[in-house]
Parts: C-alpha cells; structure tokens; sequence
C-alpha cells in the first residue's frame, strides 16, 4: 500500500486541516449535537473519548499496519471555525488503492455545501495520490449524505454494509 498522509488542503468556502490530538477540545463540541448521530449512529464523545480517538487517529496508520488512515478538520474559511470533518480509510484490495471515505458537517452549518466541497477536495487529493476506487456507506434515508457522495462522483450499489447503501467511484489516477 501506498503511504499516504494527510496534508492541509482547501476547498470553496473551507480548509482542510489535518487532524492532531489536540484538535480534540474545540471539536467535542462541533460533534456535541445528538441529531448529527440519527443517520451515523452513536452518540456524542466526551472529551476524554475524543482524545483517546485522536491519538490513534493522528497516528496516521492501523496498528497492524494494514490501513492508513487520512483525518482532516474542516474549517470555515472566513472565521477559521472548525465545523466538521473528512476522513478517509486506505487500504489494498488485490492491488488496487481503496478509500473508504466519511464527512459530518456540525448541524448549524449544513445545508452550505460545505460536507460537498471538503469531501470533494479530500477526494481529488487521495486521487492525484494513486488511489484508485472511492467508496462510502451512506443511510438509505440519508438524502443530504447521498448528495455529497454524488458529487464526490460516487454511485449507490446493491451492497448493503452494516444497513447502509455501499457507494463507489473506480477512478483514474492522475499520478
């Protein structure tokens, strides 16, 4: 697998920041409200649990090294305020680069296109970067989701994971 990690990016409206532990105290509260879990299930991380998420996380890779794993903060540009996150999990099937991707935009800022355009920049970064199949898990009730991940140019499959609708992009690489 390509070793791939996380750079500071920029998107309409928002920069993408990679994540580092300490990221934790202002986050805890963007992902404080109980509706951004209707859809993705769980609950609201202490700060404690967030932390401890983190410090895996920013660690950049699995501990069996089979997965690398890219975190970005997204923040309002204008203000710098944090607001979500992209993520996305690497891994080789049979040779081909696979990203396995995921947003949350806090509920005060979406509908602003803002989960749309940072996961379209985490996207064309992990694609100049060899990777070469997209996927997300997205609720089948999900229309906010499923509109971000079409625009990332993902497609809904037959698969369904964990009762979501598995979504997929097979790209070419520009590198």
């Amino acid at each position: 697998m390509n070793l791939i990690q996380a750079v500071a990016l920029t998107a309409d409206g928002a920069t993408l920041e990679p994540l580092r532990v300490g990221h934790a105290d202002e986050m805890v509260n963007v992902l404080a409200d109980e509706s951004i879990y209707s859809f993705i299930g769980g609950i609201p991380p202490t700060l404690e649990s967030l932390r401890t998420r983190y410090e895996v996380q920013a660690k950049g890779v699995s501990p069996d090294g089979s997965e690398a794993w890219l975190n970005w903060i997204v923040r309002l540009v204008d203000t710098a305020q944090a607001v979500g996150y992209v993520q996305a999990t690497l891994s080789d099937d049979g040779g081909c680069q696979v990203a396995e991707i995921a947003w949350v935009v806090s509920t005060p800022f979406q509908g602003r296109r803002l989960a749309t355009n940072a996961a379209a920049a985490m996207c064309r970064f992990l694609v100049d970067q060899g990777v070469e199949r997209l996927m997300a898990d997205v609720h089948a009730d999900h229309a906010a989701s499923q509109g971000v991940a079409r625009a990332a140019g993902l497609h809904p499959t037959d698969e369904v994971v964990d009762g979501e609708v598995r979504w997929i992009a097979d790209v070419v690489s520009a590198g």
